[in-house]
């Protein structure tokens, strides 16, 4: 009978470790999974900190860069008359209107006027009727005619020296006549 026992004794103190492990190991994944979860909140309270970061400083760069807009300024210029490409046989009558930033802008344009109104002839008398009878061609002239005058008026300036506005907002047609 004493043969008996031990057998017995011998396979309890191996199923002990066995069930040690298991809990340790079970512990151990326990306390990883806690340490993940942990860290991944960890890094999207940093992702979140670093974005309301990132948004509040590009809301300080829009407060410094908002201007208060004045009430445009308008100069309408002369009607032009203009005979349209290919052949020569179609006339345009149109009336521009050029919406300047402020007064200051309003003289410096008018400065530039005769250089102003030659390219909008130029860029007219390149124009078909077709083209100018569609939505889509009077807004390419309208970019046309803003980008002209862009480069009338862009002023020289010196390195670091910050940039003045485009003095022309848009571009206006007050009457367009296809004939």
């Amino acid at each position: 009978m004493a043969t008996a026992n031990k057998p017995a004794e011998t396979a309890t103190p191996v199923a002990k470790p066995k069930s040690k492990r298991l809990l340790m190991v079970g512990v151990l994944l326990v306390l990883m999974a806690v340490a993940v979860a942990g860290g991944w909140l960890y890094l999207q309270k940093r992702n979140a900190d670093i974005m309301l970061g990132v948004e509040e400083e590009h809301e300080e760069e829009e407060e410094e860069v908002v201007v208060e807009m004045a009430a445009p300024v308008y100069l309408p210029l002369d009607t032009m008359v203009i005979n349209l490409a290919p052949d020569g046989d179609r006339v345009a009558q149109i009336g521009i209107t050029l919406e300047v930033i402020d007064n200051a802008a309003l003289e410096r344009v008018k400065n530039y006027l005769p250089a102003l109104r030659s390219d909008i002839l130029l860029l007219l008398s390149q124009r078909t009727a077709e083209e100018l009878l569609t939505n889509e061609g009077k807004e390419k002239l309208k970019a046309d005619i803003l980008a002209s005058a862009a480069a009338q008026l862009k002023a020289p300036r010196k390195p670091g020296e910050r940039r003045m506005p485009q003095p022309v907002r848009k571009v206006h047609f007050s009457s367009f006549i296809v004939q």
